[in-house]
């Protein structure tokens, strides 16, 4: 069973915002769509590439290297050249504080 870790504030990332974390020592990014909050391993399936600086439109976030474009609700790959999802982890908030899940 997860356990939850508070990674921020709901008011410290804009809307259409991000913050890089780490969690169980892999680099995420979590990810502000309106009022939800999103996380998800910051690494393109396709070649390794961080999504860091990609592009968020909407749900989608796309690698700034070759285009590839994830959902990132669900880590699914939405475009080639990425063919493999993005790994994502659950997020929970509570009174004004954002929650990553982690594997301790």
């Amino acid at each position: 069973m997860a356990e939850f870790e508070q990674v921020a504030r709901v008011d410290e990332i804009a809307d259409g915002g991000r913050k890089s974390l780490i969690v169980d020592d892999v680099p995420v990014l979590l990810l502000r769509v309106g009022d939800d909050f999103y996380c998800i391993e910051d690494v393109c399936t396709h070649d390794g590439q961080p999504l860091s600086d990609g592009p968020l439109v909407g749900c989608e976030i796309t690698c700034s290297r070759h285009g590839a474009r994830f959902d990132v609700r669900d880590g699914k790959p939405m475009c080639m050249p990425a063919t493999e999802p993005v790994a994502t982890f659950p997020v929970e908030v509570r009174d004004g504080a954002v929650y990553v899940g982690t594997s301790e």
